[in-house]
């Protein structure tokens, strides 16, 4: 049951996590350049690091809750950094989870 937590977490961790980074590139890094409003900038990006940081938390918990290889670890981490990342890993992440709920639940 752990398992399914912790994969939950990082996927919807990673999926706020995706939106601030779009929301920094397309929001607030316009607003510095065009607007001449550097607060934007210093207001989301703060918020997403923060909420990377969280990422690479629940990444770490759920490799560890899972039991999987760094590669694993390492492919996930790399799509967080990458802009629309987090939307693509998600749908694998949430494929894991299914799989996860029908084993627990034949288990039952």
């Amino acid at each position: 049951m752990k398992e399914i937590k912790a994969i939950r977490q990082l996927r919807h961790i990673g999926l706020v996590e995706g939106t601030s980074t779009l929301l920094l590139f397309l929001v607030a890094m316009p607003l510095k350049y065009a607007a001449d409003m550097p607060k934007a900038v210093s207001i989301v990006g703060m918020i997403h690091g923060v909420l990377f940081t969280l990422y690479v938390i629940a990444l770490i918990r759920a490799a560890l809750a899972l039991k999987r290889p760094f590669k694993w670890s390492a492919k996930v981490f790399i799509a967080a950094i990458i802009p629309f990342g987090p939307f693509v890993i998600e749908r694998g992440l949430c494929r894991e989870e299914q799989a996860l709920r029908e084993t627990a639940q034949a288990t039952e």
